[in-house]
């Protein structure tokens, strides 16, 4: 019963980073773009051993955050995805109950055994539990996320990811691991971090975190990224694209952020975009029309899209500039292959 509990010693973590710095170079090198804000947040969320709490719309990169926070670090990524209806079996652990009872069954005999000299049922019962057959040991134990983090022997970084996706009961099952690093099992006993885990806790903001939660946690707000750090993030992830697709997309990304859509293009949705610009290349009549089935997911929103992008053109032709119409086309041809082709002079001229 004690094998577990009596582990309270923690392994010093020598993976840090010298710097904000050293730690966004390092993401650099897996491919993930931060701001200095950021990354000095995150810097000092791993020196403090305190968890990170990245508030923001979904596909802002948070999660991808944690990914190549792990990567960067060398550290395995332990990921626990919530969603309604999370109980702690599914966070913390559970027992295999089909092993306990074959455990049980395999004994039986000798337990009968040991148990026919009793006269009733009473007596024969107390003396079975007063006697410890082995069947609430760490063997028969099965970690999830939670207290597989804690029990880790190696330093993890434990993702957890849409916590507000889960409510305010599950919350509190969580507190004890991130404010203490330790998980209790009413029969075991508590159970202190083996080693010193850093975690990340993802919110896509669709309900108020608890005060006790926050309180717990460094805390920062993710945005989109500004232009410029869009086109840099979709040219680390789709170099194979020319730089003038790249900005051409990442503009059609920032005007559908600025409309109220039900769901406005995450960053991974703007790489696949920019992927398949370069895929349909110059001639594509309906090239605008094609990229909205990756940037937009609702119908109602590819309506509204379409029509804010035709008001966009009736809004140029009143200003005396050729217009753009909705399927990217203008007087001197498509936007989007205007683009390509700038982009491949510039290449023709470079070489």
């Amino acid at each position: 019963m004690t094998e577990l509990a009596d582990v309270g010693q923690t392994v010093s973590d020598t993976s840090g980073f010298a710097g904000p710095e050293a730690l966004a170079e390092a993401l650099r090198g897996e491919g993930y773009v931060v701001d200095h804000d950021l990354s000095v947040v995150v810097y000092l969320a791993t020196e403090l051993g305190r968890p990170l709490l990245l508030e923001g719309p979904a596909g802002v990169g948070k999660t991808e955050l944690a990914k190549s926070l792990a990567a960067a670090s060398g550290r395995r990524l332990i990921r626990l995805q919530c969603y309604e209806g999370l109980d702690d079996a599914r966070a913390l652990y559970e027992w295999d109950y089909a092993r306990q009872l074959l455990h049980v069954q395999m004994l039986r005999d000798r337990i009968t055994a040991e148990l026919s000299g009793y006269e009733d049922l009473s007596s024969a019962s107390a003396a079975l539990a007063r006697k410890d057959v082995g069947v609430f040991t760490e063997d028969f134990l099965v970690a999830r996320p939670l207290l597989a983090a804690i029990l880790s022997p190696e330093p993890v970084v434990l993702l957890i990811d849409e916590i507000d996706r889960t409510d305010e009961a599950m919350e509190a099952v969580m507190l004890e691991v991130l404010a203490e690093r330790q998980v209790t099992i009413p029969e075991l006993g508590s159970f202190t971090a083996r080693s010193e885990p850093w975690i990340v806790l993802t919110s896509n903001d669709t309900r108020e975190l608890s005060a006790a939660l926050k309180r717990r946690c460094v805390h920062f707000s993710v945005e989109y990224p500004d232009a410029a750090r869009e086109r840099e993030i979709v040219a680390s992830r789709a170099p194979e694209v020319e730089e003038a697709a790249v900005a051409d997309v990442v503009a059609l990304a920032g005007r559908l952020r600025d409309l109220p859509l039900r769901k406005s293009p995450s960053i991974a949705e703007v790489i696949d975009a920019a992927r398949a610009a370069s895929i349909l290349g110059d001639d594509s009549p309906d090239r605008t029309r094609a990229l909205m089935s990756l940037l937009v997911k609702f119908g109602a929103d590819v309506d509204t899209a379409m029509a804010a992008l035709d008001g966009d053109k009736r809004s140029e032709h009143s200003r005396g500039a050729p217009g753009i119409a909705a399927d990217g086309s203008s007087p001197r041809g498509s936007v989007t292959s205007a683009a390509f082709g700038a982009g491949r002079a510039r290449s023709a001229g470079r070489r």
